[in-house]
């Protein structure tokens, strides 16, 4: 099912509709596991944020990856742990446990690859995620085949596959669009692509309708970051990637009000104080 929200509604407006007591309940005893790049970093570090307290990320929080320690949480695999690089071959494996609340994040630069097939292995040997928020897209479009199209529908297709055999049918598997890149992209992972940079954007778009398509096809949810945010520029990052801590609360407030229509639960309007916090901006 593709999921559309309306573009009208501001970052802000989503803000107020997510508090840190409505999400405590929400993922009270749920496995909640987040695949992805850089930006889904940030979307499980908003999530464990949330779990804590009613606060923006800051710029640092953002910006930083592979600390040992975020919110409480802990690095697992990877990050400060081994080397800290903008290579195809970085791991991040980060986890925030509590008695009642289990989020963990792999950072991944490939849809399906050995690596991705023993995050899946983990899945196998349990516990079994109740929730899972992927992504997989500018990695695999730009640092492996310049003619990509093939190899990534390839690759798509083994991921897909191999997770619904690995997951049971009650777990919610959300699908997040890529979001819009600039037409001039600065620093991070993609500095030494300068021949690429001119069409990835364009690249981007039509990654994203054979994902999202494909995604759809197998069933899981999609959400079309790409859609939401493409009349909220100002919200993204100098380096025409990355996205500010406001982007990244709407996209919770996306991704939890999801698992609660999932879960037939209403999530009812926060106290007033929510957001009270101004957030830095990029």
């Amino acid at each position: 099912m593709v999921l559309i929200v309306d573009h009208r509604k501001s970052p802000n407006e989503a803000l107020k509709s997510v508090s840190h007591q409505q999400v405590l309940t929400l993922l009270h005893n749920k496995f909640v596991v987040v695949l992805g790049d850089s930006i889904q970093r940030s979307v499980y570090k908003d999530l464990v944020q949330l779990l804590q307290k009613d606060k923006y990320l800051s710029e640092s929080q953002l910006r930083r990856k592979g600390e040992r320690s975020f919110e409480q949480d802990c690095l697992v695999e990877g990050g400060c742990l081994s080397s800290l690089h903008n290579g195809t071959g970085y791991r991040e494996v980060r986890q925030y446990q509590t008695d009642h609340h289990l989020v963990r994040f792999y950072f991944v630069t490939r849809v399906y690859s050995p690596y991705m097939k023993s995050i899946l292995n983990d899945f196998r040997r349990g516990p079994k995620p109740d929730v899972v928020i992927v992504n997989s897209c500018v990695w695999d479009i730009s640092r492996y085949h310049s003619e990509w199209t093939e190899d990534y529908k390839k690759n798509l297709h083994q991921f897909f596959d191999e997770l619904k055999g690995v997951l049971p049918v009650e777990t919610l598997v959300l699908w997040n669009v890529t979001m819009p890149l600039a037409e001039r992209i600065r620093g991070g992972f993609l500095a030494e692509m300068e021949h690429k940079m001119s069409h990835l954007r364009l690249d981007v778009i039509e990654a994203n309708f054979l994902n999202g398509t494909l995604a759809d096809g197998y069933g899981l949810d999609v959400l079309d970051l790409h859609f939401q945010f493409r009349f909220s520029l100002q919200h993204r990052a100098k380096d025409g990637v990355h996205w500010n801590a406001v982007a990244h609360r709407r996209i919770s407030w996306l991704l939890l009000r999801r698992m609660a229509q999932a879960w037939g639960i209403t999530l009812p309007c926060p106290p007033a104080s929510v957001g009270r916090q101004k957030p830095r901006y990029f």
